[in-house]
């Protein structure tokens, strides 16, 4: 009889980024999230990245974390998304990270479907596919042109770059953060700013030679919030950022900007 290798018990800090999630708070997301570790065999740590929310989301995480041991809050000055991430990067104290969308769109409970590869992987990352429920027609079609001019340009392996639950090693998050453009300007940052960072991330990750794997996972648009701007002209900011990101990302590779590591 072959033995049966030991798999480690994993250690993850959750990351979740907070830019005036109010009635996602409201609605209980952070709940859903305890919910579901307590069930968990692995070792957790959630880290709740307030982005210099204007709304009452500082005061409602505050409040969760005080009666839930394992949540903790990270408080930001205003840089966007990705600067949160890095917020959470620098004090995550377990050597894998997950990144969860704090709307729950992706539930914490498709963690399940990455977890079987970590052991040959460095960078696991969900996929929502192409047929994206909750979102418009419009989205649905940027989502199509984003991915096509994308994927011409670079990672034409990976269809989804832009879903935000994601785990990789925190060594590799910690060498790759720093060197992304939307951190760098940070201090430009105004209203709502993700960015298309994951692009430039992931190209730098599979040009340093780390293992990536995508794997589907669920996703329904839940996003409730109603205090982080106009949504149509926050889709049109997101897409014009976009486009300029991946031709960005092109200019620097040609430039040799990513040749060297850390």
């Amino acid at each position: 009889m072959p033995q049966k290798t030991h798999q480690p018990t994993p250690q993850i800090s959750i990351i979740i980024p907070c830019y005036n999630e109010e009635k996602n708070l409201q609605n209980g997301v952070l709940e859903q999230v305890s919910r579901h570790l307590k069930k968990v065999t692995f070792t957790w740590e959630v880290l709740i990245c307030n982005d210099g929310s204007t709304d009452n989301s500082l005061k409602l995480v505050k409040l969760f974390a005080q009666n839930n041991p394992g949540f903790k809050v990270v408080d930001l000055p205003h840089g966007g998304k990705p600067a949160a991430l890095l917020g959470g990067i620098k004090r995550a104290k377990y050597p894998w990270i997950l990144f969860s969308d704090m709307d729950q769109s992706t539930p914490l409970n498709e963690i399940a479907k990455l977890l079987p590869y970590f052991s040959k992987y460095d960078f696991v990352i969900g996929s929502r596919g192409i047929h994206r429920e909750g979102n418009t027609f419009i989205r649905k079609l940027g989502a199509r042109i984003f991915l096509s001019l994308r994927r011409l340009l670079m990672l034409p392996t990976i269809t989804d770059t832009q879903c935000g639950f994601k785990a990789l090693k925190t060594d590799l998050a910690r060498q790759i953060f720093p060197r992304l453009a939307a951190v760098k300007t940070t201090s430009q940052a105004k209203g709502w700013r993700v960015t298309a960072y994951d692009v430039e991330m992931l190209f730098i990750a599979q040009k340093w030679g780390y293992k990536i794997k995508e794997v589907p996972v669920s996703w329904k648009n839940e996003d409730a919030s109603t205090t982080k701007g106009n949504l149509s002209h926050r889709y049109r900011k997101e897409s014009i950022q976009m486009a300029k990101e991946i031709y960005r990302v092109k200019i620097n590779d040609l430039k040799g900007v990513y040749e060297t590591k850390g």
